[in-house]
């Protein structure tokens, strides 16, 4: 029995106690640079899997504006179901993810190749800080 994707979400960091619960740091969903072309460290893309029954494998991708061109491809993560009560949560961690320019870069979640989830990352540039009002009190 084919999973459903429960979450999909993107975060600087992921640690998981000592009980088994994921603690998830820095959620987001836009990106801010002062220019481009920008160099991110650390792009961590947490799902988890429920309803399903099997052994999968999960494909993360991200897409440049375009829609189509592949900015980056994650490795094959297997997705393992013992039934449709249990649940799979895995997170894959991007290094180093080259931005050319702003815009709306693609989430994509696969699962045995079919596409579960699309979801945008904006990236934009950052409006520079106004100086300081510089006028002088009479």
């Amino acid at each position: 029995m084919i999973p459903d994707l429960q979450a999909s979400v993107m975060c600087d960091d992921v640690r998981q106690e000592m009980n088994g619960k994921f603690m998830l740091i820095g959620l987001f969903e836009v990106i801010t640079a002062q220019q481009f072309p920008l160099m991110f460290p650390r792009i961590c893309v947490v799902t988890r899997w429920c309803g399903g029954e099997g052994a999968f494998q999960q494909m993360t991708r991200l897409l440049k504006p375009d829609q189509s061109t592949v900015l980056v491809k994650g490795q094959s993560i297997p997705v393992r179901l013992q039934n449709a009560e249990a649940t799979a949560t895995n997170v894959e961690v991007f290094i180093n993810t080259g931005f050319e320019q702003p815009g709306a870069y693609w989430v994509e979640i696969l699962l045995d190749d079919d596409l579960k989830l699309r979801y945008p990352l904006r990236v934009a540039l950052m409006n520079p800080a106004k100086p300081a009002d510089q006028t002088l009190m009479k």
